[in-house]
C-alpha cells in the first residue's frame, strides 16, 4: 500500500494539517478531508496518480472536528463509490451535521465559521458506515484496524495498518508541526473543546505506541518516526493539563472566572514549554495561537463539565 501525504494548506497555512491518500492495488482511500477548500488539491493528488474519484472505495475521518472532515460531504459527493468510514459517535454527526455546526460556530463566531468552514451538507446514512472499537475491515486484502481513542474527542478513532508499520492518529498522538522541529522533537497535545479527557488521552497515547507501529501519521502535520519520544512529550504535558482541570474544579471559581483561570494556566503552560524547547519567539506564538486558544477553552469546557456531572450526582 502506498501512503501520499497531502497538505491540505488550511487556512491558507502551509504544513498545518495534513489528509492521506492511499492507494492498494487499483483502488484508493482518503484519511482525512480537512474543510472543502482543500477537496480539490486531494482530486488533484487523485488524478496525478493516475486514479480516478471512482477508484476512491473509503473516506475515513478520525473523529467530526472541522479540520479534519469538514470537507467529507464534498469529497463524498466526488467520489460517489466512496463510503464514509466513522466512529460510532461520528457518523451520526456526519448523517446530520447540524449540532456539529452549532458547536463549531459557538467556538468561532458565525463569520469565522462561514470564513473557514461554509456550508456543511449532510451525508446520506446509506453511505456511512460505523468501525467498532478493534474492528478489522478487509480492504482488498488488506487489513486496516480501527482503534477507538478517547481523551481528545469520544467519537475518535486511530487506523493501523500493520502490514505497513503505519497508524493515522487524527489528534490522538499529538501536534508535531514540521516548522517548530528545528531544535529537536516538539510535540504537544490538542486539549480543545468539548471531551477533554487527561487520563483517556494517556491512555491513547500507550495505545497507539503499543501498536509496534513504526511511523505514526498525524493529521498536525505528517508522519514521525520517534513515536516514544512523541510520548515521552506528550505524558508530562497531559498530567498538567489534568492537574489544571482538577485546580479550577475544586477551587471556588465560577463562569467566566473559570475560563480566564484556564486561559492563564494553558499561556504559561505553552511559555515553560517553548523555554525549555528553546522556541520563545512571536513567529512560535503565532504559530501556535489557534492551539493556545482551543486549548484553554478545552481545559474550561472539561472542568464546566465535570462540575455538571458533580451537580447531577
Amino acid at each position: 500500500m502506498t501512503v501520499t501525504t497531502i497538505d491540505a494548506k488550511y487556512l491558507g497555512h502551509e504544513e498545518f494539517v495534513s489528509t492521506y491518500l492511499l492507494q492498494h492495488g487499483d483502488r484508493a482511500a482518503f484519511i482525512e478531508t480537512a474543510n472543502a477548500a482543500a477537496v480539490p488539491r486531494m482530486l488533484e493528488i487523485l488524478a496525478e496518480q493516475g486514479m480516478s474519484p471512482e477508484q476512491v472505495d473509503y473516506v475515513i475521518i478520525t473523529h467530526v472536528h472541522l479540520d479534519h472532515a469538514g470537507g467529507a460531504a464534498d469529497l463524498m459527493k466526488a467520489c460517489p463509490n466512496a463510503t464514509l468510514l466513522a466512529h460510532p459517535n461520528a457518523a451520526k454527526h456526519a448523517i446530520d451535521p447540524s449540532k456539529l455546526v452549532r458547536s463549531a460556530t459557538g467556538v468561532y463566531g458565525e463569520a469565522l465559521f462561514a470564513e473557514m468552514y461554509g456550508t456543511i451538507d449532510p451525508i446520506p446514512e446509506n453511505r456511512v458506515r460505523i468501525m467498532g472499537d478493534d474492528e478489522v475491515l478487509d480492504w482488498n486484502g488488506r487489513k486496516l484496524h480501527f482503534l477507538h481513542t478517547r481523551g481528545h474527542a469520544n467519537h475518535h478513532f486511530c487506523i493501523h495498518d500493520p502490514a505497513g508499520g503505519s497508524v493515522f492518529t487524527g489528534d490522538a498522538f499529538g501536534l508535531v508541526y514540521p516548522r517548530l522541529q528545528s531544535k529537536g522533537l516538539f510535540a504537544l497535545p490538542s486539549t480543545s473543546p468539548t471531551d477533554f479527557d487527561a487520563a483517556a488521552a494517556k491512555a491513547s497515547v500507550d495505545r497507539i505506541v503499543a501498536t509496534g507501529a513504526k511511523t505514526a501519521y498525524l493529521t498536525h502535520a505528517g508522519g514521525v518516526t520517534d513515536l516514544a519520544g512523541v510520548a515521552a512529550l506528550l505524558h508530562p504535558q497531559l498530567d498538567r493539563y489534568g492537574a489544571i482541570v482538577e485546580e479550577a474544579f475544586t477551587s471556588d471559581r465560577e463562569g467566566n472566572a473559570i475560563d480566564e483561570f484556564c486561559r492563564e494556566q494553558v499561556d504559561a503552560l505553552f511559555s515553560d514549554l517553548f523555554k525549555a524547547h528553546g522556541l520563545e519567539s512571536a513567529n512560535t506564538r503565532t504559530t501556535l495561537a489557534m492551539d493556545m486558544n482551543l486549548n484553554g477553552q478545552g481545559i474550561a469546557a472539561a472542568v464546566k463539565k465535570k462540575r455538571f456531572k458533580a451537580a447531577r450526582t
